[in-house]
């Protein structure tokens, strides 16, 4: 057997108990939400303003209602958000290498959404390498996001 390569930044550091399962949640989400905004791009929220017919008397608090306002508010850093995501996850993906590569586009950022052994087959690797390469990329892109989740539970106990 060939001598199985490693990424360069794939560091094993157990300083903290890392929460596995909640750290791929977390990636999942974050490369979902950016494969809807590649698809279908921000949808901006607009103002539903209707008029009441009926004479309505209000309360003397003097607040104001800045419906408007906090919608544009939202629109604003929300694109900003989602597209700061997506620049992210393009500087991510340049350092996995390329079968990683592949896999995560292939599982999570094509609009097709085939199965995996569907995609193991194309690229013509057996199901638990590609489940094991999955699991690296997953795990690097955590690492290089800041998706990392602590286990709260084991970091009490330490203390």
């Amino acid at each position: 057997m060939g001598k199985r390569r490693k990424n360069n930044l794939q560091l094993t550091f157990n300083i903290l108990p890392i929460d596995e399962k909640a750290t791929r949640r977390a990636v999942e989400e974050y490369l979902e939400t950016v494969r809807q905004y590649r698809q279908i791009g921000f949808v901006r929220r607009e103002e539903a303003v209707t008029q009441a017919y009926v004479y309505r008397e209000h309360q003397s608090t003097n607040a104001i209602s800045k419906q408007t306002e906090r919608i544009a508010i939202y629109n604003v850093d929300k694109e900003a958000e989602l597209i700061e995501k997506d620049r992210l996850l393009s500087l991510a993906m340049e350092k996995l290498s390329s079968v990683q590569r592949e896999v995560i586009q292939r599982s999570y950022l094509d609009v097709e959404g085939e199965f995996d052994y569907i995609n193991c087959g194309e690229i013509g690797v057996s199901d638990r390498t590609y489940r094991r390469i999955k699991n690296e990329a997953i795990n690097m892109l955590a690492l290089i996001l800041n998706l990392n989740v602590v286990n709260n539970v084991l970091l009490n106990e330490v203390r």
